[in-house]
């Protein structure tokens, strides 16, 4: 075999172009295989195969969908011999005036629908998560990419609240266009406080939290108010509460009337 030549199916052989490790390419990313962690890119001209790429290669935290704009070099698998995309960075044409930075804290289903559908509004945890924000902190809401394995006890307390099973899986369902691994709504955050088993015992907490008192945790948080977010938002989930930068458009009207920090973007 004649070096950087490909043998095709048809047994015609391609020369293959020498890669450059240096030059930086543009392409639009046209599939993405999440469960695999890897996609391919349309650069060139139309004769030139999709570029592969692994997530490995996209800067930290960040996520691709089809149609977002990257910049890339390739490099030469050599024990495959195989070219891929490396050192990705995603383009972004919007202007700091564009995005705002906002806090974020990650939940799972069902409870992530519950809360942003309206019907849970307290949120327990054991740690002190929430305590350093005070009343009126707006935050958005993350859906995590797992279910919450409570056996479905949230079922029973809110059937106990006289709920049908149509009516609870309305309320444990995102609506179309929202899924896991997305910002899907923002939350005004009310005061913290300290609970009793006794009092995370009482049906009306219990429906509030939609889990049994022996299953919440000791510190409780209002939710003051929530509302979905004007489309869903790709966001890398952390443990805590983090920051992300969202486009100022998917906010709802009203919520950002305090003034945000803005983040800045560079392309």
């Amino acid at each position: 075999k004649t070096p950087n030549t490909i043998i095709e199916w048809d047994l015609s052989i391609t020369s293959k172009k020498v890669v450059d490790p240096n030059e930086r390419l543009s392409g639009e990313v046209t599939f993405v295989n999440r469960e695999k962690r890897f996609g391919f890119i349309r650069y060139g001209d139309s004769g030139t195969t999709d570029m592969f790429f692994h997530f490995n290669e996209l800067p930290y935290g960040a996520e691709v969908d089809r149609g977002d704009e990257v910049t890339f070099s390739i490099a030469t698998d050599r024990r495959k011999g195989k070219d891929a995309a490396t050192n990705i960075q995603i383009s972004d044409s919007r202007s700091d005036e564009d995005l705002v930075e906002m806090r974020v804290f990650s939940m799972n289903l069902p409870f992530a629908a519950l809360l942003s559908n309206g019907y849970k509004t307290l949120e327990t945890r054991n740690g002190t998560m929430f305590t350093p924000y005070p009343e009126g902190t707006k935050m958005l809401l993350h859906v995590g990419q797992r279910m919450y394995p409570d056996g479905d006890r949230h079922i029973e307390v809110m059937k106990s609240g006289g709920l049908n099973d149509d009516e609870i899986m309305n309320l444990k369902s995102l609506p179309p266009g929202f899924s896991k691994g997305m910002a899907v709504a923002i939350v005004e955050l009310g005061k913290t406080f300290e609970t009793t088993l006794e009092q995370r015992s009482e049906p009306d907490f219990q429906r509030a939290v939609a889990a049994f008192g022996s299953d919440s945790g000791m510190r409780a948080t209002e939710i003051r108010r929530v509302e979905y977010l004007k489309r869903g938002v790709k966001v890398s989930g952390r443990g805590g509460v983090f920051k992300a930068k969202v486009d100022k458009n998917v906010i709802p009207d009203g919520w950002l009337d305090t003034p945000q920090k803005v983040y800045s973007v560079t392309v």
